[in-house]
C-alpha cells in the first residue's frame, strides 16, 4: 500500500475551541439545572399562554378580535416573557451538552404540562393520556440509562 492511500488521523479540536465544550459525553450538575430551568419553564410558560388564551378566547366572543384581546392579556404577555427565558436557557444548555442528551428532556416537559393541565387548568385527562405520558417518561430513562456507558 503506498502512502498516498494511507488517511491521515484527523486532529482532535484544541482544548477550549467550542468542539470540545459539546463533545462533553457527561451532565455537570450545572449543566443539568439549567437544562431543567429550561423545561420547566417552557413548560410554565405554555401553560400560562393556554390559561390567558382561554380568557382571550372567552372575552372575544362577547365581540372583538381573540388577537387584541390576546395582546392585552397579562397572562399571554407572561407566558410569552417565560417561554422566551426558556429559549435562551435553551440555547444556552446547547453551547454545552450534546443534542442526545439534552433532547429527551423535553419529555418532561410533557409530563408537566398534562400534570398542568389536569390540575391547574382542570382540563379532563384519558387513562390513555397518562400511559402515554408515563411512556414518554419511561423513554427519558432508557435514553439516559444509555448514555451512562
Amino acid at each position: 500500500m503506498s502512502e498516498a492511500t494511507v488517511p491521515s488521523p484527523t486532529p482532535a479540536p484544541e482544548a477550549g475551541t467550542p468542539a470540545t465544550a459539546v463533545r462533553s459525553k457527561t451532565l455537570t450538575v450545572p449543566s443539568l439545572m439549567l437544562l431543567l430551568f429550561a423545561v420547566f419553564s417552557s413548560a410554565g410558560g405554555q401553560i400560562m399562554l393556554k390559561h390567558g388564551m382561554k380568557g382571550a378566547a372567552a372575552a372575544a366572543h362577547g365581540g372583538g378580535s381573540v388577537v387584541l384581546r390576546a395582546a392585552t392579556s397579562p397572562w399571554v404577555v407572561l407566558g410569552l416573557l417565560v417561554f422566551a427565558v426558556s429559549a435562551v436557557a435553551w440555547m444556552t444548555t446547547l453551547a454545552t451538552v450534546p443534542l442526545s442528551i439534552a433532547y429527551p428532556f423535553n419529555a418532561l416537559g410533557y409530563l408537566l404540562i398534562v400534570l398542568a393541565g389536569a390540575t391547574v387548568l382542570h382540563e379532563r385527562t384519558s387513562l390513555w393520556t397518562w400511559g402515554g405520558s408515563l411512556l414518554v417518561v419511561v423513554g427519558l430513562i432508557t435514553v439516559m440509562a444509555g448514555q451512562r456507558r
